[in-house]
């Protein structure tokens, strides 16, 4: 039960229409969207509309961590130590204890919980017009799953087709679903029309029997509504970092610009191979190019999204950062209070944080090529379909087309007994002395699955 208290003192949103969306088998619920149309806006505490428009108030409502994991505790300290939740392919290793993230914060349907919100009163434009950052106190209605959420979209969109405006819904939920899709759209539109990259990858998943051996391997695409909600928690992160303006210590998220040496060489490879270059390859490689995101108190903006402001406001049950934002939410933006910790002692907690998360990161891909290895056990001899993803001076790295597990083709088993292959890194190949053939990244190729080796996580094949 939560302290009748405590609810006094936040901003009552139970009876506002609420909703989690989270994955089919998710646990911990920490971010809720609440949907209202706004017929009088002298009945809200969030106004500045113009006659005759339509206005929608919406919520993204993030569990209040920071109300039950105080500074100094030893929960904090071991939060703090794990950096974020890891996500294996076979367990969750959680950054709070579950009673925490899977219980007391979750945003579970039907219970009175605690947020830190982030209120908009938003046009049919999609133009913010007011927020407001507060405390609140929230009710969800309903836990949806994404495949609900797009059969919502898709069956929505079948029968208005994809430039109709009507108001004919049959429930709140369709309402809220398909007025917040229509909304996230176009900002998505204006993010990506003012630089945003649009590189988007499917999630490899495997389903695993009773002794945790793979027996399938699937992949999930972001759909519409994964940019539903990912739009709405970028412009509650951006909406954070701006309202907490500069020459104040923070935690922003930050993504330097691009390996300028690096898009050189994929420009001149694009010239080069023309449309023989699969997309894919063509991503691959401008990731790559890329820098890594980062905490930082000193903000560069974030590359990548085309942000001037970002930050991590929306997962606090699963990354430490967001935490961090909270209390400083909370001192800057609620209370007015000076932070407690100079900037040189904010950084180091950004510096850490960030390598917890490339540590987690890496854990989670070698989790990944485990199982990888682990199913492709089971295919030694066959002869499969793939491309080439990988050009070393050691061979190449191969990803096969339906299963997308990645294998090495050593040098010593490229081409025939004899021939001497060269390695042409500006061209991403594999160059033959003797006869001037080549292997590129990208290229289509066949391999045979010759071994593997499941405590190394390494799978080899050879060329066909």
């Amino acid at each position: 039960m939560i302290d009748e208290r405590e609810i006094i003192r936040r901003r009552d949103m139970r009876d506002v229409f609420t909703f989690t969306i989270d994955p089919a088998d998710a646990k911990d619920f920490d971010d809720a969207i609440s949907f209202v149309e706004v017929k009088d806006d002298r009945d809200h505490e969030i106004t500045g509309s113009r006659d005759h428009e339509k206005l929608f108030q919406i919520g993204v409502h993030i569990a209040d961590v920071s109300h039950y994991v105080k500074p100094g505790t030893k929960i904090d300290e071991d939060a703090y130590k794990r950096g974020t939740s890891t996500y294996l392919v076979d367990r969750v290793i959680p950054m709070l204890p579950e009673e925490l993230c899977n219980d007391l914060c979750s945003l579970k349907p039907g219970e009175d919980k605690l947020c830190m919100s982030v209120v908009f009163l938003v046009d049919a434009d999609a133009r913010v017009l007011k927020y407001k950052i507060c405390r609140t106190v929230i009710r969800s209605d309903a836990r949806l799953n994404y495949d609900e959420v797009q059969d919502l979209i898709t069956q929505k969109a079948s029968v208005l087709g994809p430039s109709s405006e009507t108001n004919d819904f049959s429930t709140p939920l369709e309402e809220a679903v398909w007025t917040l899709h229509a909304l996230a759209e176009k900002l998505r539109a204006e993010r990506l029309a003012n630089g945003a990259l649009a590189i988007e990858q499917d999630e490899m998943r495997f389903r695993l029997d009773e002794h945790y051996h793979p027996t399938d391997i699937y992949f999930e695409s972001p759909n519409e509504a994964h940019h539903l909600v990912e739009e709405f928690m970028l412009l509650a992160n951006r909406t954070v970092a701006k309202a907490v303006g500069s020459g104040r210590p923070f935690v922003y998220r930050v993504h330097d610009l691009p390996d300028n040496e690096k898009l050189d060489d994929l420009k001149k490879f694009k010239k080069r191979m023309g449309s023989r270059i699969p997309q894919q390859t063509i991503d691959l490689l401008t990731i790559r190019a890329q820098a890594k995101a980062v905490y930082s108190t000193y903000n560069i903006g974030h590359y990548g999204l085309a942000f001037s402001h970002y930050t991590h406001f929306t997962s606090p049950i699963r990354r430490y950062p967001d935490l961090m934002v909270h209390r400083l939410v909370e001192k800057y933006i609620l209370t007015g209070k000076p932070c407690s910790l100079t900037r040189a002692e904010l950084e180091e907690k950004c510096e850490h944080c960030s390598a917890c998360e490339q540590e987690a990161a890496q854990a989670e891909r070698d989790s990944v090529k485990l199982f990888q290895t682990m199913w492709m056990a089971d295919h030694i001899g066959e002869i499969l379909p793939g491309h080439i993803t990988g050009v070393t001076d050691f061979g190449l790295f191969v990803q096969l087309d339906d299963s997308r597990c990645e294998g090495l083709v050593h040098i010593s088993k490229v081409g025939f007994p004899g021939e001497t292959w060269k390695y042409d890194e500006k061209n991403y190949r594999l160059i033959c002395a003797e006869n001037g053939i080549t292997h590129t990244l990208g290229d289509a190729v066949r391999v045979k699955v010759v071994k593997t080796d499941v405590n190394r996580s390494q799978i080899d094949f050879e060329l066909v």
